[in-house]
């Protein structure tokens, strides 16, 4: 059966593992070997290569979720992001980079293009014009990421594509924060997309890793950047990718139902100032998320009214953990300020709208009514110890 007639919940359980001809166990065995047989072979087999029988076949699910031809699997997810950059980015070109978007990427362009003599220019929004407005003659790469983190913001996938197709320039996009079961980039012309898969492809919180997955054509020259770099993944945390992501859709579906059903709770709650999310009818963007997404996805971003305190209402909760990254089945709450965007400055977290008790929320798999009875009474009991 082709992958394409597939269920979604097909794909996730079955593209990609590997049959156990020998024992006909009923999931993909691990080859942990860093050596493999040289002569008469069809492939040559070497982990820093990509191709261990773990790396090709997860890499083959990757792809099938991300209607590509081809992925590949890298170490973390600003490995694969920044690969994919210097894959297509060279002395003397010029990248187009959203400026809301996870604070690593704009720190890693901040901090390391100079070396390699790559221009960079943060766009001023994230509307197509924006974009145009920032192309210069040597423009090879404009990236964006939608929605973005931590503000949510959404931007016109395909209007950003139609225009670097114009302009004969790649496109790429960060898919992270919709992951592929709620957005697929590729059906709307984007070249390139990256994943942190430590976030919703692991999604138990406890792998590192990072995808990127495209045409051939594209994975081809990345992965002739990326041999050199060593960026691989070792087999036993693919093995544990893999297993991870059979259950991505269901994660993925009760997570954003609960997000949904979150997001207009705090918005109608009077110790809330400001919700961030696309699901909201009030959200800016809200009509295009409903175009370019099959659902709103399970993150959002909060503000509290003046007069409580964002760390101390986060000391405040039993449930829903204060933790650093996001999309484990568990519920999470952090500061971008004190996490993701910590490394740039204030004037450029104020640049991008992101204020010092902005809480980011990653909606887990609990029951929603737990999750806001832990929020009812942290919001209470950082009032009471406010006025004490």
């Amino acid at each position: 059966m082709s992958k394409q007639k597939l269920g979604i919940n097909t794909i996730c359980t079955h593209v990609g593992e590997i049959k156990d001809a020998q024992f006909k166990g009923a999931i993909s065995p691990i080859y942990l070997s860093t050596s493999y047989e040289f002569d008469n072979v069809d492939v040559k087999r070497y982990p820093r290569y990509f191709n261990t029988p773990n790396q090709e076949y997860l890499s083959k699910k990757i792809a099938a979720l991300e209607h590509t031809e081809a992925a590949l699997i890298f170490g973390s997810g600003m490995a694969a992001i920044s690969h994919m950059f210097l894959a297509f980015l060279k002395q003397g070109d010029h990248i187009v980079v959203q400026n809301t978007l996870y604070g690593g990427t704009s720190n890693f362009i901040r901090e390391e293009f100079h070396k390699y003599g790559i221009a960079y220019t943060f766009t001023n929004g994230y509307a197509v014009s924006d974009f145009e407005a920032a192309i210069q003659p040597n423009t090879k790469v404009i990236h964006i990421e939608t929605p973005s983190n931590p503000l949510l913001t959404v931007t016109d996938i395909k209007a950003v594509a139609d225009l670097a197709k114009s302009k004969g320039i790649i496109s790429t996009i960060d898919n992270t924060f919709a992951s592929p079961i709620n957005q697929n980039p590729i059906d709307f012309g984007i070249d390139v997309v990256m994943h942190s898969a430590t976030k919703y492809l692991g999604g138990h919180s406890d792998i590192l890793a990072g995808t990127v997955a495209s045409s051939q054509e594209h994975i081809d020259r990345i992965w002739n950047v990326s041999k050199n770099l060593g960026g691989s993944l070792s087999d036993m945390t693919v093995w544990m990718l893999e297993r991870s992501m059979k259950t991505l859709a269901l994660r993925v579906k009760a997570q954003t139902k609960n997000a949904r059903k979150l997001a207009k709770f705090l918005d109608k709650h009077d110790a809330i100032a400001k919700v961030y999310y696309p699901g909201l009818k009030s959200h800016p963007e809200h009509e295009l998320a409903k175009a370019q997404m099959r659902d709103f996805g399970a993150m959002l971003s909060f503000e509290l009214v003046d007069g409580i305190d964002a760390m101390a209402f986060q000391k405040q909760l039993n449930l829903i953990k204060s933790s650093m990254s996001l999309a484990g089945v568990e519920s999470t709450m952090l500061l971008p300020s004190e996490t993701s965007h910590a490394l740039l400055t204030q004037e450029q977290r104020d640049a991008v709208g992101i204020s010092d008790s902005l809480i980011r929320f990653s909606v887990g798999i609990e029951n929603f009514k737990d999750l806001k009875q832990d929020i009812e009474q942290a919001i209470t009991e950082t009032k009471v110890a406010s006025f004490a």
